[in-house]
Parts: C-alpha cells; sequence; structure tokens
C-alpha cells in the first residue's frame, strides 16, 4: 500500500485537463444559469410565466451558482484552463459576481490546502477549531465569537455572514489595497439589488437575486464546514502535521447521488482533492476507482441526521483525539 509521497505521485496521471471537456462545463453551465436567470425576470419569462414557474427557475439557478462556483474553484487552483486569459478572465469576473473575488478566494484557500488541520491556523480558508482547553479558558466575549461563526444559522445564511461580510466586505477594510475587488464585488452585487427593484419589482430582487445567492452559498457554505468538520476527523498541532495524513484523515468524502454530485461538481471527493488539487473535479470519481489506496475514506453524507452529527461538534479534545460537542464536557 502506497503512503506519503508515493501516494501523491500516483494521482499524478490524473491531475491532466482535458480543455474540450472544461470548457463545455464552463459553458454549458453559464448558458444554463443565464436561461435560469431570464426565467426569474416577469418581463422576459413572459406575461404567461406563473410564478410557480419563476421560483423554480430562482431555486435551479441557485444549484447551477454552486455548479459554478465549484468550476471557478477548481480554475483558481489552475486544474483546469490554467493557461487560457480567456478562462481566466471570465472566472475572475465570476468571482466578483458570486462574492467570491479571486484575490481573497487565491490568498484564504491556498493558505487552507497548505495548512489543512493544523490546530493553529484553521481559521484562515476554513471555520475555527479551539481545543477544549483553549476554549475552558477563553473569556465569554471570545466563546460567543467562536461559537457564533460554527453555529448552524450562520452557515444557513452563508450568503451574508460567510461570502457577503467574510469574503467581501471584511477582507476589504481589512487590506483595501490588496482586496480592492472585493469592493467592487460588494458594489456591483448592492447595485444589481437596486436595479432589479427598480426595473422589475421586488419579486426580481428575491427571485433573481437573493433566493439563488442564499441557496448556493447556503450549500457552499455547509460543503466548507463538513469537509473538515465530521465525526472521526483528525487535527494536528505542528509536530504531528504532514500534507498527505491531512489529505486523508481530515478530509471527508461527502457521499451523494450523481445528481447533488453534479451540481457540487465532485467537491465532496475532497480528500482527492486535497491530496492533489491539481485534478479536474470532473476525474475525481476516476481516481477513487483507481487507486485503492484512496477507496476507503472517512465518509459523511447529506442525511439529515448526518448533518445534526456534524453541526454538533464544536471543539477538539486533545486527550480523546475528537471533535467533541459542549455537552461532552
Amino acid at each position: 500500500m502506497r503512503t506519503g509521497k508515493e501516494l501523491i505521485l500516483a494521482t499524478k496521471i490524473f491531475a491532466t485537463d482535458n480543455w474540450a471537456k472544461s470548457w463545455w462545463c464552463v459553458l454549458s453551465t453559464t448558458v444554463l444559469l443565464a436561461g435560469c436567470v431570464a426565467g426569474t425576470l416577469p418581463h422576459l419569462a413572459g406575461t404567461h410565466f406563473s410564478l410557480a414557474g419563476r421560483i423554480v427557475c430562482s431555486v435551479i439557478a441557485g444549484l447551477l451558482l454552486l455548479r459554478l462556483f465549484v468550476i471557478y474553484h477548481d480554475q483558481q487552483h489552475h486544474a483546469i484552463l490554467s493557461k487560457s486569459r480567456l478562462a481566466e478572465g471570465l472566472m475572475r469576473v465570476f468571482g466578483i459576481l458570486s462574492l467570491s473575488p479571486s484575490s481573497i478566494w487565491r490568498a484564504s484557500h491556498n493558505y487552507h490546502h497548505k495548512h489543512n488541520s493544523k490546530l493553529r491556523s484553521t481559521h484562515i480558508g476554513s471555520y475555527p477549531v479551539m481545543t477544549k482547553a483553549e476554549y475552558l479558558k477563553s473569556s465569554k466575549a471570545t466563546r460567543f465569537q467562536y461559537l457564533f461563526m460554527r453555529h448552524p444559522l450562520t452557515i444557513l445564511f452563508g450568503y451574508v455572514f460567510v461570502f457577503l461580510w467574510g469574503m467581501c466586505i471584511y477582507p476589504f477594510f481589512n487590506q483595501p489595497k490588496e482586496h480592492y475587488d472585493c469592493l467592487i464585488a460588494t458594489v456591483i452585487h448592492l447595485t444589481l439589488a437596486v436595479l432589479l427593484t427598480w426595473c422589475f419589482g421586488w419579486s426580481a430582487l428575491f427571485l433573481t437575486l437573493i433566493i439563488p445567492h442564499f441557496i448556493a452559498s447556503a450549500v457552499g457554505s455547509y460543503l466548507f464546514y463538513a469537509q473538515h468538520n465530521f465525526p472521526g476527523v483528525s487535527f494536528y498541532d505542528r509536530a504531528g502535521w504532514a500534507y498527505e495524513k491531512a489529505a486523508l484523515e481530515s478530509s471527508s468524502f461527502l457521499k451523494t447521488d450523481p445528481i447533488t454530485a453534479w451540481f457540487t461538481g465532485n467537491i465532496g471527493y475532497h480528500h482527492i482533492h486535497h491530496l492533489n488539487h491539481r485534478i479536474p473535479f470532473y476525474r475525481l470519481p476516476e481516481v477513487l476507482k483507481e487507486v485503492p489506496e484512496l477507496s476507503k475514506p472517512k465518509t459523511t453524507t447529506l442525511h439529515p441526521f448526518d448533518i445534526i452529527r456534524c453541526l454538533r461538534l464544536k471543539v477538539w479534545d486533545v486527550e480523546s483525539q475528537q471533535l467533541v460537542g459542549l455537552g461532552k464536557f
């Protein structure tokens, strides 16, 4: 059984981009998303298009926005279309429109990949993790802030807390020169909200902008969480950390049906993605089949019971080497 660098090398043959397939994924998803967005607008959808039809378009638009975000995520990793200036330009525009500008996304996400599961840096690019001892010693204000960031409602309203605030407003005010595109994203988003309301009414504001972003952000925020906060996850201090170990023991495999896997861009194969982020998302299932060492990962699902189990986890217990809930002490 291959381990360490041998296992990483075994995945390199899959880290090749099929540019035609990658462009098909980008363009087909974009066209479908544009069509659904058009279907949410009363004048473009037609006077005979029912409100129910517009709501359906709005929900599907949210799921397609999620899929395109995963594609954007892959392109930012240079897993797909790494040599295309056109793709880089389009994805930068999408990053602004999806409230995840390239400057902050690359900075935080690349750091997360390099330091995945290190206790001292979990808050960068992911959800913070405190040890049980740190939590017990911390002030009420610190505990409140920590639990707020990990609270189910914060994840559900990821549109506001994770993306609009965490990926746009806060980074700009913290480092305006480095993250000026975060200001652009915020201004464009608010301008779109005003224009949609002015031109098409309140229904367009909700169906065209708010609901799609709410769905994509809520699902995306939970995926961020469940990928590294699940029963059986491992965290390390600097002495016990290794890149490949963190990928396999601190990143989940989210089991889904084929439709959900399509809308989430196979991001559920997260242990493989962390082992080699240059593997295109459409090749991740292939890796799971062809590399036997990756066939028995730590898993979770989107079943309500598993979601509750993940959300109950709060702090890292060093003694038991487990992520536990507050009821454990």
